[in-house]
């Protein structure tokens, strides 16, 4: 009779025992997926995507106040910016800040606003007014520069152009690529669209 019991209270444990290990293995197997999921998320957001809250109206008509945007992190692997390109870079006055702008002058360029109108000298010697199609309605106002453009460096503009802290205004006035976080693809918030 005793060893009956003892055979029982062997078998209640073992039954305790694998209910036990029953529950942690469905707890893991719940916390499996999550944790995938999360390290998935902040892989993507580290290496292929940047995302940001725009908070003031620099880039009307284009980008609205308060839009969230997506910018391409491999967009830059192969390629260099280019002019028009809109991108997330490391703001230069302040690197712990994140600005949104347009690409205007390209490495080796030289950048001259006049009465408003950019007029860019490539580095052949041709001088060009840029498209300023996607310019808020606004005229734009002000004779800026001339500014010299470094090697591996970018010059910089709001589509507001009389309402946009940028390239003309800042201290450091050029943005470095190795600053840029990604080009600009489309916005999630409040709609979703492409951006050019």
């Amino acid at each position: 009779m005793e060893e009956t019991q003892i055979k029982d209270k062997e078998l209640d444990e073992n039954q305790n025992g694998q209910k036990e290990k029953s529950k942690l293995r469905e707890v893991v197997d719940f916390l499996i997926p999550i944790i995938i999921a999360v390290v998935v998320a902040l892989l993507l957001k580290t290496f292929v995507f940047a995302n940001a809250v725009v908070p003031t109206g620099s880039m009307l008509n284009t980008i609205q106040k308060g839009d969230r945007i997506i910018a391409s992190r491999l967009a830059y692997i192969n390629d260099e910016p280019e002019r028009y390109d809109i991108v997330i870079f490391k703001y230069p006055d302040d690197e712990s800040k994140y600005f949104v702008k347009r690409v205007i002058g390209l490495p080796g360029e030289t950048v001259q606003i006049v009465n408003g109108i950019v007029y860019v000298t490539k580095t052949d010697g041709e001088t060009v007014q840029l498209d300023d199609s996607f310019v808020t309605n606004c005229v734009p106002v002000g004779d800026y520069g001339p500014y010299e453009v470094p090697e591996d460096c970018y010059f910089m503009l709001g589509d507001n152009r009389n309402d946009s802290k940028d390239s003309r205004f800042w201290e450091n006035k050029y943005v470095h690529k190795d600053k840029i976080i990604g080009k600009v693809k489309f916005r999630y918030y409040p709609n979703i669209s492409t951006i050019e």
